[in-house]
């Protein structure tokens, strides 16, 4: 996939936060402050909702449940992928200790001195490496975050370069990982897919080689969280993504449902799923992709680990023959995956706008 060329990027200096952490604790430049409109408010960043009840899936019942369990649980994750966009798997058979070992590696990585984070830098325009991704001009607001990301699967995405040496076992954990994360994409797809009357394997027919990245998001403490977001407003370009919210991490995810930005509490050793643009499209809009964004907080830390699940570059996609007919006319265009992909990486985030690309009728949003 190609990068947008690193020379017609003016993206201006874009401060490392954990650094402005520690060396001027309250001062928030500019560049991070946002518009008003934008800001999070009190309400926002409430620990709880009474929309908050984010729908539970216990993959267990799914796995090795009776007749009865998975027919009751295919329809729990129906009503959850077309009513929220966004659940929790529990009893997601990766091992617990697996998980852990991520978040201490993943922890131990942002942990380190600058210097040598910056040794596999982000370059402008990419979204492998260390530092601020979707960044594109010197006036765009910055997120108050740090990442690390790398491609995954198929083996020829990978930078090696951007591999760490350090911590010794980082690289080997997230290959371990990563396998069992896809190994549960893979699964959750094929019930996705039986909850909506097709085969299970009609996803995977579709997908081909399927694309895999994972990114590591730390977000430090911020003195005045009410001006500033951890992550911008948008919707995912995957067909899955997978999260991992670190334990003692505070509530930060918010999920935009009914217009209100909802904070999803996690529960230990779940993780969170939701549907990305990719299923929006072949579903033709049963299934829609949800905007979410990440919240600061003034006195805790937080990390969280996030898996994109994807089809292959190479296929095209558009709304499978089952969703659409007379009454349901096709809402999105047929389109290369890795054109997508690209046209994706190389905007900021805003919302759903990316999706744009793929729409027949741009909805006016007015």
């Amino acid at each position: 996939m190609a990068p947008v060329p690193i020379s017609t990027l003016n993206v201006g200096h874009i401060d490392d936060v954990q650094e402005l952490r520690k060396t001027k604790p309250k001062t928030i430049p500019q560049r991070f402050v946002r518009d008003m409109t934008e800001r999070p408010t009190l309400d926002d960043t409430a620990l709880s909702s009474p929309q908050s009840d984010l729908p539970v899936i216990d993959f267990s019942k799914l796995s090795k449940g009776n007749k009865e369990e998975v027919l009751s649980e295919l329809c729990k994750l129906a009503i959850a992928c077309e009513e929220w966009g966004f659940f929790q798997v529990i009893n997601h058979e990766i091992d617990l200790n697996l998980l852990e070992s991520i978040e201490n590696m993943s922890r131990e990585f942002f942990m380190q001195p600058l210097e040598e984070k910056q040794k596999y830098p982000m370059a402008p325009g990419t979204v492998q490496g260390y530092g601020q991704a979707f960044v594109f001009s010197e006036d765009q607001k910055l997120d108050w975050c740090n990442m690390f990301a790398l491609g995954i699967e198929p083996h020829y995405v990978r930078n090696p370069n951007l591999w760490p040496k350090k911590p010794a076992r980082l690289s080997e954990t997230i290959e371990e990982y990563s396998e069992g994360i896809r190994k549960l994409c893979q699964y959750l797809l094929e019930y996705i897919a039986l909850g909506l009357g097709l085969k299970g394997d009609a996803f995977e027919k579709v997908f081909g080689a399927a694309v895999q990245a994972i990114r590591m998001n730390y977000y430090p403490p911020c003195s005045r969280p009410d001006l500033v977001l951890g992550l911008s407003p948008h919707s995912d370009g995957s067909a899955l993504t997978v999260l991992q919210q670190a334990k003692g991490s505070p509530v930060g995810l918010q999920i935009l449902k009914n217009s209100t930005w909802v904070p999803v509490q996690p529960i230990p050793n779940a993780l969170v799923i939701n549907i990305g643009d990719t299923l929006e499209v072949l579903t033709n809009g049963k299934y829609r992709s949800v905007e979410h964004r990440a919240v600061a907080h003034e006195e805790q830390d937080r990390l969280s680990i996030v898996t994109f699940y994807a089809p292959s570059y190479e296929v095209e996609l558009g709304p499978m023959q089952e969703f659409f007919d007379e009454n349901h006319p096709c809402k999105y265009r047929r389109y290369n995956h890795g054109e997508y992909s690209k046209h994706y990486v190389t905007n900021k985030l805003q919302g759903k706008k990316t999706l744009d690309f793929a729409k027949i009728q741009v909805e006016n949003t007015n």
